[in-house]
């Protein structure tokens, strides 16, 4: 098949698309790198700076549509798939969808189905926009309600939502906002995560927990890593000796990376029912992954016997005890660690990944237009 691949999200596409390209499929990776985190890619789409940066990144993907046609396979990372304004992407849209097979939408993170049903009916018992059925307030979570809830870029997401021949989710939380409004083309498909060798692990109990966090200053608190740091160093200081912790700000994605190893555990996503790309990443590794491990989870992935992640609820308490328990059970490392790799590498490794991609991807081709 020939694919498609626009945006970028937290290495998603990049990853998926090497799997792909294992399994004998033709991709090309259209995006901005994510940003900062600077991802591969095959055509850049960054936006430049200042006021002529929209209308250069506009000349620039119409000049690239000839060879964003005829492909079997467009898939959306997200509605706002490239760093335009909404109104600036029907045209592009309906151009892919005209000149190309089929289209999937990605549900792999910020967008109206998201905001608007963790903010009405939250069917979760939290999540980055709620705690049971109170509305979280803070500034980051006003700020996206605004943005996606009675805009263009709702218009644009009910519209992509209903014209795409499929919707691609990547989390358990992402997966029940939309099934329940599509549920004859929503479909869950695990991250994909490049997955190496097996770690070497002592077998002995380490004399401390290497604790990582990081930190994207713009949505701490959205992301509740404010609160897991609060509670990192609280416990740093009961146990100076047994708690050795590093914290790291907006590095790219390949520093990151080289930061994070070495460390016995991370702590992300407060807010998350399960681990997103990067403490799926630390897991490749052998990292444990303090954060979101519930059971929809794993019931999602019908896993019943390897639960490594250590779930911890949406409070500084909870994170407090957890990191507590861990620290006064050091023993616990070594399994906990291999569990974590084992879990990765059962569940998101990038090429059985991409066949589930496949699969999904032919049942679309075959379907016919009616």
């Amino acid at each position: 098949m020939r694919i498609l691949l626009l945006g970028e999200y937290s290495n998603v596409h990049n990853t998926l698309a090497r799997g792909l390209r294992e399994l004998g499929h033709t991709v090309t990776v259209v995006s901005n790198g994510d940003f900062w985190k600077n991802y591969p890619r095959d055509i850049d789409v960054t936006r430049r700076p200042g006021k002529m940066g929209g209308m250069l990144l506009m000349a620039k993907i119409y000049a690239l549509l000839p060879r964003l046609r005829g492909y079997d396979i467009v898939q959306f990372i997200n509605p706002q798939f490239c760093e335009l304004k909404a109104e600036r992407l029907f045209p592009l849209f309906r151009y892919l969808k005209k000149h190309n097979k089929k289209l999937v939408l990605g549900g792999f993170g910020m967008d109206y189905y998201w905001v608007n049903t963790c903010s009405t009916t939250m069917p979760l018992r939290y999540s980055d926009f709620n705690i049971g059925k109170e509305l979280r307030q803070n500034k980051e979570a006003s700020i996206e309600r605004k943005d996606w809830i009675g805009t263009e870029k709702e218009r644009l997401n009910r519209l992509m939502a209903e014209q795409c021949n499929g919707i691609v989710t990547g989390l358990y939380e992402y997966w029940c906002c939309y099934e329940p409004c599509f549920p004859e083309k929503t479909t869950f498909i695990p991250f994909p995560i490049v997955v190496g060798e097996a770690p070497v692990i002592a077998d002995e109990t380490p004399e401390r927990l290497n604790l990582f966090i990081g930190i994207s200053k713009s949505r701490s608190v959205y992301k509740g890593t404010d609160i897991m740091l609060r509670a990192a160093e609280a416990v740093k200081k009961d146990y100076p000796d047994r708690l050795n912790l590093t914290v790291v700000c907006g590095l790219p994605f390949a520093e990151y990376v080289r930061r994070m190893l070495g460390s016995d555990a991370i702590m992300d996503q407060l807010y998350s029912y399960t681990p997103s790309m990067n403490p799926l990443e630390a897991m490749a590794h052998g990292i444990i992954c303090i954060g979101g491990g519930e059971p929809e989870n794993y019931e999602i992935i019908h896993e019943t016997s390897l639960h490594p992640i250590i779930n911890v609820l949406p409070t500084y308490e909870s994170c407090v005890k957890e990191l507590t328990r861990l620290v006064n059970n050091l023993d616990l490392i070594p399994q906990l660690r291999r569990e974590s790799y084992e879990y990765v590498r059962k569940h998101h490794e990038y090429i059985k990944v991409a066949h589930q991609y496949e699969v999904f991807y032919r049942g679309l081709l075959r379907e016919k237009e009616y």
